[in-house]
């Protein structure tokens, strides 16, 4: 219910009025059944810009973090995005792909939607990614349909820490539902869930324009993180 009353009454109203986003190919979200929204991530506003324009319910998988931070704001953080249906995952570990996938086909056994990001973390610099294999891995045991979707601005108006975002008009596009059927029976098969993901990032990337980037996000900002200290700066 408090979902409900959040998307309908309280933030949705709220965030169509400040950024007025534009949206293209709402045609493309079945009005019913299972599917796999997967789309690019270029701000902490995707949890909610995206969500506030659908009209049905979408579930996330959300990093394990928004759900254990200390302190007040920890606990009304945790409270929120309970509230609002997302299942924290855990990304530590051998074991995390596989819990995640797990709850996702836990949605999608509902005829839910289930709202994913394949890029695995948000992007550092506006570029995209390369996605990973956990969503093949679902779209094909599940037999639904991928709907790719990109965000556009939204790394504009809230780049990484930022706290607050700017007041600026966003765009979130869907793409036509991509149809993996013809790869049945094959999640366990490297090539098949490689050819599958990279399928949908290529859609993401026809609807965002972003520069694309053969490498794992995660990999690409500690490597960025740790350029400082391979070549410090001299003291003048």
């Amino acid at each position: 219910m408090f979902y409900y009353v959040l998307k309908f009454v309280v933030l949705g109203p709220l965030l169509r009025l400040l950024f007025r986003p534009r949206i293209e190919g709402l045609e493309h979200i079945p009005d019913d059944g299972a599917a796999i929204v997967a789309g690019n991530h270029l701000s902490f506003s995707d949890h909610f810009l995206m969500p506030a324009i659908l009209k049905r319910r979408i579930t996330f998988l959300a990093k394990a973090e928004y759900f254990t931070g200390p302190g007040i704001k920890g606990r009304l953080t945790a409270a929120f995005f309970h509230s609002i249906g997302q299942i924290p995952v855990d990304r530590s570990g051998k074991e995390a792909g596989q819990a995640a996938i797990r709850e996702g086909l836990g949605v999608l056994s509902k005829g839910e939607l289930l709202g994913i990001y394949p890029e695995g973390t948000r992007s550092h610099d506006g570029r995209l990614y390369k996605g990973k294999v956990g969503v093949a891995v679902m779209a094909i045991r599940a037999g639904v349909p991928v709907i790719p979707c990109a965000m556009v601005g939204t790394f504009e108006i809230q780049p990484p820490g930022q706290k607050v975002p700017k007041v600026k008009r966003v765009t979130i596009r869907f793409g036509e539902p991509l149809d993996f059927s013809r790869y049945a029976g094959l999640e366990d098969q490297k090539a098949a869930i490689r050819a599958v993901t990279d399928e949908i990032m290529y859609a993401i990337l026809g609807l965002s324009g972003q520069e694309y980037v053969d490498e794992y996000a995660a990999k690409a900002k500690t490597a960025q993180a740790e350029e400082p200290k391979r070549f410090p700066r001299r003291p003048r």
